[in-house]
């Protein structure tokens, strides 16, 4: 077997009015994020990861936020492009770790929901997906709710 492991992050701005979407789930938040696309920051830190672990660059690499084919688009649907991205050179996922920092709302109650989505897309059991919620105890923007930013690791095989 073969392993790489790869890390991404990412961040956006949250504004009132806007919709939140965190690993493939719709949140219920009066504020939602800033983004070319719909913003789901946690995929976004995840495609970044999973193209780390085989040097593929970045998610705006594949995806960048000045082409209006991405405008709007479901972030799961950059999650499947990344997933047919590494599967056409053999590569499997074998685990994934996210950590979500946000303030408000909060979004526990949506993490088993987010490992299901994510799983079913990456091709992987819920349990090979890891989903955490913290917040940053009031500190920084994260703290003033000014944002989210998101951490991922992907450790793929084949």
């Amino acid at each position: 077997m073969e392993y790489r492991i790869g890390q991404g992050y990412d961040v956006h701005a949250l504004a009132e009015g806007l919709p939140m979407f965190l690993g493939g789930v719709e949140i219920e938040s009066p504020t939602g994020f800033v983004a070319h696309s719909d913003g789901d920051v946690a995929i976004h830190a995840l495609c970044d990861a999973i193209l780390g672990a085989l040097a593929l660059g970045d998610i705006g690499h594949h995806f960048p936020d000045t082409s209006e084919e991405f405008s709007g688009i479901d972030s799961k649907i950059l999650l499947e492009r990344v997933m047919k991205l590494i599967e056409e050179d053999h590569w499997h996922i074998n685990n994934v770790d996210i950590t979500i920092a946000l303030q408000a709302p909060k979004i526990g109650k949506y993490v088993q929901q987010m490992r299901e989505v994510l799983a079913d897309i990456m091709g992987v059991a819920a349990d090979r997906v890891s989903v955490k919620a913290t917040t940053t105890e009031r500190l920084g923007f994260v703290g003033r709710r000014e944002g989210c930013e998101v951490w991922a690791i992907a450790m793929l095989e084949r």
